[in-house]
């Protein structure tokens, strides 16, 4: 016998948790320069309790061809990927409604 989900009661190869977590989420995409003049983007806003963090970084990674990481509840992945990163979770079943994707954040010292 398989079990039951608690949250919304269907057995756990029928759940629809996840689905219904990535709707109602509100996820932020920004870019930053950091030390060195290196670029990151970091994606916000992603509930880690109904959405598997590790599953979703291996996804981006690969799919954008670079390094990152999850870190606080936010994905840090290496380079500007803002409009690539929106593109694959969009994809992955993510609302595009709820993605918002703001300019660059500077943070570290100006680029000579």
């Amino acid at each position: 016998m398989s079990e039951i989900c608690s949250t919304c009661g269907l057995p756990k190869e029928l759940c629809v948790c996840e689905t219904i977590a990535k709707e109602n989420q509100l996820i932020e995409v920004t870019s930053e320069r950091r030390k060195f003049g290196k670029q990151y983007t970091v994606v916000t806003g992603i509930d880690t309790k109904e959405i598997d963090m590790d599953q979703l970084v291996k996804k981006l990674k690969n799919k954008l061809a670079c390094g990152g990481t999850a870190k606080g509840g936010k994905i840090e992945l290496q380079g500007q990927h803002m409009q690539k990163v929106k593109a694959v979770l969009i994809e992955v079943g993510f609302a595009p409604e709820t993605i918002v994707v703001k300019e660059c954040q500077k943070k570290g010292p100006p680029r000579r």
